[in-house]
């Protein structure tokens, strides 16, 4: 169940990144409902964000798949160990590799330390983000343009450059991007135009890479319940999050990580350089 019976969230903030466990209700990432299928049998995945949210959703669907999983995270240490654990659950290793995406010496170490971990890497998926709601065009810095845009997309030019030097043909390369790429909310102007790059950048990747077998594709998540809502927007907007769907609630990860199963899998072989809307049925058009 999302939130309470009419789809509404208690009011609640955070620091970000925000932390899974202060959140109220706590999401679900498919702990005791996903259930595996070999799909990803002997893959080796490396997932940006992986600590909470989307990334934790995919770490432990990929890992009930048959995925060992590096975990990049920023420093939420707790959150990383748990999902971690879940992996290891599932019978599969898991590596914890903390640090700024927004880095590209760090980009490349994770690839880097991916490689040397598993012995190489099949799948990649970039989900790490940052957001800040801001109501005023004059309130947005400098600073804190620069900060969304490496995090968001200099990160995905960084991995996908780096990896794709060590991937083999049925390779795959998921990126999120969001319903914000083509509805912009207003006060995530930064956010918004990062995701829109995004959506194109996985466009053009995904023709590029074709002819190395190597696909590439995106998610494109609506409203979902993660840490990043009540540690980046106001409570009032916390309170209502994901009532302007038809669908008329938030999603939660674990709704959105299947989506991410099918990119990665051999069940999508012919798709590369497409986009899986997981809205709540709002249109991406």
């Amino acid at each position: 169940m999302t939130g309470n019976s009419d789809g509404s969230f208690a009011g609640q903030q955070q620091e970000p990144p925000g932390q899974t466990d202060a959140m109220l209700p706590r999401p679900d990432h498919g702990e005791t409902t996903y259930k595996g299928s070999g799909r990803l049998s002997g893959k080796r995945a490396l997932i940006t964000g992986a600590d909470s949210g989307i990334g934790r959703a995919v770490a432990i669907a990929f890992a009930r798949e048959g995925a060992d999983i590096a975990i990049a995270y920023y420093n939420e240490h707790e959150d990383a160990r748990e999902t971690a654990s879940w992996v290891e659950k599932a019978g599969r290793n898991a590596i914890l590799l903390p640090g700024d995406v927004a880095e590209r010496q760090h980009c490349l170490m994770l690839i880097e330390r991916t490689v040397e971990a598993f012995g190489g890497i099949d799948v990649l998926v970039n989900n790490a983000a940052h957001q800040k709601s801001i109501e005023k065009l004059a309130d947005i810095d400098e600073a804190e343009w620069d900060t969304t845009f490496r995090t968001n997309i200099y990160s995905m030019f960084f991995l996908c450059q780096a990896a794709a030097a060590h991937m083999k043909p049925g390779a795959a390369i998921v990126n999120t991007t969001s319903i914000n790429a083509t509805s912009p909310s207003p006060h995530l102007l930064a956010y918004a135009a990062t995701k829109g790059a995004i959506a194109n950048f996985t466009a053009g990747l995904g023709q590029l890479l074709a002819p190395q077998g190597i696909r590439v594709n995106a998610v494109a998540p609506g409203p979902i319940w993660t840490p990043l809502i009540p540690s980046t927007m106001p409570p009032e907007a916390v309170r209502t999050f994901g009532q302007n769907t038809p669908i008329g609630r938030a999603g939660q990860p674990a709704e959105v990580a299947p989506a991410y199963v099918l990119l990665a899998s051999d069940e999508g072989s012919y798709m590369t350089s497409a986009i899986i809307p997981v809205t709540g049925g709002r249109p991406m058009l």
